[in-house]
């Protein structure tokens, strides 16, 4: 499991802008799933998401449930997101950048589990 730093997630104040931005990351790039070669790694990443319409309220919260998908409460607007990463071991590095322009993004906060008694 990789840990970020505590403020390497930031929401601005009015809640229609996040991102989420880390640099130099450790990891172990393992070639395939607990394959037996490791390799020391890092990567960075930058990713920003920006509300594009207003925020809708969703799910059904306890009225349904535990299982069943709408189990959560929700005001969740449509977002465009954009990404850079970036990554490196001992002779393979990358760059990368996306965004949602031809697919979609959310944004918004959310509860659910525990969180709804």
């Amino acid at each position: 499991m990789v840990e970020l730093p505590r403020d390497a997630f930031r929401v601005s104040h009015d809640g229609r802008r996040a991102t989420l931005e880390a640099e130099d990351v450790c990891l172990v790039n393992s070639f395939q799933f607990l394959g037996p070669n490791n390799v020391a790694a890092k990567v960075s990443l930058k990713c920003r998401w920006e509300a594009t319409g207003p925020a809708v309220r969703r799910g059904r919260g306890d009225e349904v449930e535990p299982t069943d998908p709408a189990a959560f409460l929700g005001r969740i607007a449509p977002a465009r997101s954009t990404a850079w990463f970036s990554g490196s071991h001992v002779g393979f590095s990358f760059k990368a950048r996306g965004d949602t322009d031809r697919g979609y993004a959310l944004l918004g906060p959310e509860r659910n589990g525990d969180f709804l008694g």
